[in-house]
């Protein structure tokens, strides 16, 4: 039974259900430093760079055991390995209110990141139960677990401020564990799996599960998704404290206006599978970075006082981005940033469709990079600049270089499959003056239709 199967698969309901409510769990957790981290940093007396690190570390676990992560669901099963990365995130996240020190902090967020492994345990499980022409939109509701991010944004604050943030810890590792126990029972597991146990069938080798990673489109791809998710996670570990910096807010209120950003990044990823499976993923991703551009340029503007010579004198003014102007942009770019995170999970099936685990936890690893890279970036640059707005300078500068590379692909792309397209002219109007070469007669060809996903 392979992903050409055009029917729904037997438990495809609950497995897409349980996952989504699992993964938004291992979400939770895994950024659970946004808000602890707030207070264990003023605990500690951390540098702004050593906070970076600190929310960041997590990520960075999570990120780079998605790869042997996928390999493996597509090797045993899902249900299996989601169920280990569970409870084993659980029992880190659990021993992280037993730290006292710097480094043992670091250490226990290690294990926290395990938690983060389960979306590349997700988009393979939950794949193999639908057909191609659903797949997007799938995915796009698996993958608005990312609301987890806001759970912790709107319940953590209420606890660590009662209780502290070492209930926070255990309070959620033993959600974590009892979720994951739910969803092992109330699943079922995939039909390539079953298929494979029935016939005695062997499952592919892990080198040739990775030889699609050659490839530089799959690298393209996770530069999108270093954009779309891996700053989508950082701006989630970030805003809270820079709501607090910027604004002066108390990490109540903090939390809950960051989660105006994560809510929409999350929830409207079902929207984007939906979009991307109707118009396109290739589309989608120029919405998505079109809109991300104008986005962050205009937070990256920082506050300015301005002294003009008028005519009768000094003329003085101030540009700034109000609390109400900021959250409303920041929910703008958290809806874009979900369209495309959608967008790029529907291209790995139609393009890798025996390739899922490897290349969809591959293309998850760079993202998840992305949310550990980028807090310690926003710290060093809030240290070396000394400008809050320096982290939107960054990523507007990312958004810009995978907008233009995934836009002179296409570009390669049409005139490979089309060669005849260089010598048409740039613009229509200029038709009459290029060399007739005997094509006067010639009906212009007519510009080739690329694959969907793409």
């Amino acid at each position: 039974m392979t992903q050409q199967t055009r029917s729904l698969q037997p438990g495809a309901g609950a497995a897409l259900g349980m996952s989504t409510f699992a993964f938004t769990a291992c979400f939770a957790v895994w950024t659970i430093f946004s808000i602890i981290g707030v207070q264990i940093k003023q605990e500690l007396g951390l540098s702004e760079s050593q906070f970076g690190l600190l929310v960041g570390t997590p990520i960075l676990t999570g990120s780079l055991i998605r790869v042997v992560l996928g390999v493996w669901t597509d090797q045993y099963g899902g249900r299996l390995v989601n169920l280990l990365v569970m409870l084993a995130g659980a029992a880190a996240t659990f021993a992280l209110s037993y730290a006292e020190t710097y480094p043992q902090f670091l250490l226990a967020a290690l294990g926290v990141g395990i938690a983060g492994g389960s979306f590349a345990v997700g988009v393979a499980y939950v794949s193999k139960f639908y057909p191609k022409e659903k797949q997007g939109t799938a995915l796009g509701i698996f993958g608005a677990g990312n609301v987890g991010s806001a759970v912790t944004k709107f319940g953590a604050p209420f606890v660590m401020l009662a209780f502290g943030w070492e209930t926070v810890a255990q309070v959620w590792a033993v959600a974590l564990a009892l979720i994951a126990l739910l969803f092992y029972v109330t699943t079922k597991d995939d039909p390539e799996l079953v298929r494979r146990r029935q016939t005695g069938e062997k499952p592919q080798a892990t080198w040739l599960q990775l030889s699609p990673l050659k490839k530089l489109q799959v690298w393209r791809f996770s530069l999108y998704y270093f954009f779309v998710f891996g700053a989508f996670v950082a701006l989630a570990l970030w805003l809270p404290r820079y709501l607090v910096g910027v604004y002066g807010l108390d990490i109540k209120t903090a939390g809950m206006i960051a989660a105006a950003y994560s809510i929409p990044g999350s929830l409207f990823r079902i929207f984007g599978g939906w979009l991307s499976d109707r118009i396109g993923a290739r589309k989608v991703m120029y919405i998505t970075f079109g809109v991300s551009l104008v986005c962050t340029f205009l937070l990256s503007y920082p506050a300015t006082s301005y002294v003009v010579d008028g005519i009768r004198g000094p003329i003085e003014f101030r540009i700034a981005t109000d609390l109400l102007t900021f959250t409303v942009i920041a929910f703008v770019l958290g809806f874009a940033m979900s369209l495309g995170k959608a967008a790029v999970f529907k291209h790995i099936p139609v393009y890798y469709p025996e390739h899922i685990g490897s290349v969809g936890g591959l293309v998850g690893m760079i993202g998840g990079l992305g949310g550990f890279v980028l807090p310690i970036a926003f710290g060093v640059l809030n240290d070396l600049t000394g400008v809050w707005t320096s982290c939107f300078m960054l990523l507007f500068l990312l958004v810009g270089t995978a907008l233009a590379w995934m836009h002179f692909a296409i570009r390669r792309m049409e005139q490979k499959a089309a060669p005849q397209l260089g010598g048409l002219p740039e613009l229509p109007e200029m038709a009459g003056m290029q060399p007739a070469a005997g094509a006067a007669k010639t009906r212009p060809p007519t510009k080739p239709r690329l694959r969907a996903a793409e």
